[in-house]
């Protein structure tokens, strides 16, 4: 009986603690940070990190890779109108030739993480032209608005990347991009007539509508843009991508596959947006492969590209 009493006890004592951890503030919606909200699978080799590849993250160098290279930058302008566009050239260091491609940057614009996108793909052997589309403009990073000034602005980046000693002989260029630049590319290659210019477009779960359009045409539609895009392109996003981000892509790739277009979309299990550039505090080992493999696929295809422009 005393024995009884005491399972008893303890089981009320289990429930007690349960029912007080269930409503305790710090667990109470109200009281719980927004980022907590959301799931986050943490496998054991995200606790272990031994496949951290400081070489990777800092310099873009691939331990496996048939093309690496140290990279150097200059910084330069050229003109858009009334404006000076700032930009970064980042090019192999040694004897090239390299081949010219351009990156457009995303709603962040060019920041500390950002900025390595282009820096591993210029440690694959390519001279990558990178404007600073907000700095040009005095746009603060994060805009909810779009200026229509940046389309010229990227339009023009490819002019200038064409223009570039290293570009003698290359007939077209690639575009390179994440999320707004993917909007950025659509409207200076089809808006602004650059399609000519252009080999292959690589596309990093690109916002392929208008910034301001309406929610419905955010999730159920694409820009009426990729109905005429006839540029060879190819697109990755993660499996756990927003989901009105994935349905527009999907659809705009379904739009371009059925107007007999060059297109193709590689879905990364187990990682969300920004796995390219996830930060070393959040990074986990499925966000390294796929922006690893991306990197890969995106070289191989850009190579294959311009070897036929020539």
């Amino acid at each position: 009986m005393r024995g009884a009493k005491r399972r008893l006890a303890a089981l009320c004592a289990c429930a007690a603690l349960s029912f007080a951890s269930f409503h305790s503030p710090a667990q109470s919606p109200a009281n719980t940070p927004t980022a907590s909200i959301w799931t986050t699978t943490r496998f054991p080799q995200d606790q272990s990190r031994d496949w951290w590849d400081a070489a990777w993250w800092e310099r873009g160098i691939l331990a496996t890779a048939a093309a690496n290279a140290e990279v150097k930058a200059r910084t330069t302008a050229y003109r858009s109108g009334d404006t000076d566009v700032p930009v970064t050239v980042l090019a192999p260091q040694g004897k090239g030739p390299f081949p010219v491609v351009v990156f457009l940057h995303g709603r962040r614009g060019i920041d500390e993480v950002t900025r390595l996108v282009p820096l591993r793909l210029a440690a694959r052997g390519f001279t990558v032209v990178v404007p600073d589309l907000y700095s040009a403009r005095f746009i603060e990073a994060m805009p909810v608005k779009h200026d229509p000034a940046t389309e010229e602005d990227a339009a023009r980046a490819i002019d200038f990347a064409l223009s570039l000693p290293e570009a003698r002989g290359q007939a077209k260029t690639c575009v390179v991009s994440h999320t707004r630049g993917g909007y950025y590319t659509l409207k200076a290659l089809v808006t602004h007539g650059r399609q000519a210019k252009v080999a292959c477009v690589a596309a990093y779960y690109p916002h392929w509508q208008h910034p301001e359009a309406p929610e419905a045409a955010q999730v159920y539609q694409y820009a009426p843009e990729i109905e005429r895009l006839e540029v060879p392109t190819r697109v990755y996003m993660g499996e756990h991508e927003q989901y009105q981000r994935a349905r527009q892509i999907a659809a705009a790739v379904d739009a371009m596959r059925s107007r007999k277009r060059d297109v193709a979309l590689t879905v990364y299990p187990g990682v969300g947006r920004g796995f390219e550039f996830r930060g070393p505090d959040v990074r986990t080992f499925a966000d390294d492969l796929a922006a690893k493999d991306a990197m890969l696929r995106s070289a191989e295809f850009i190579r294959a590209r311009l070897g036929a422009a020539k």
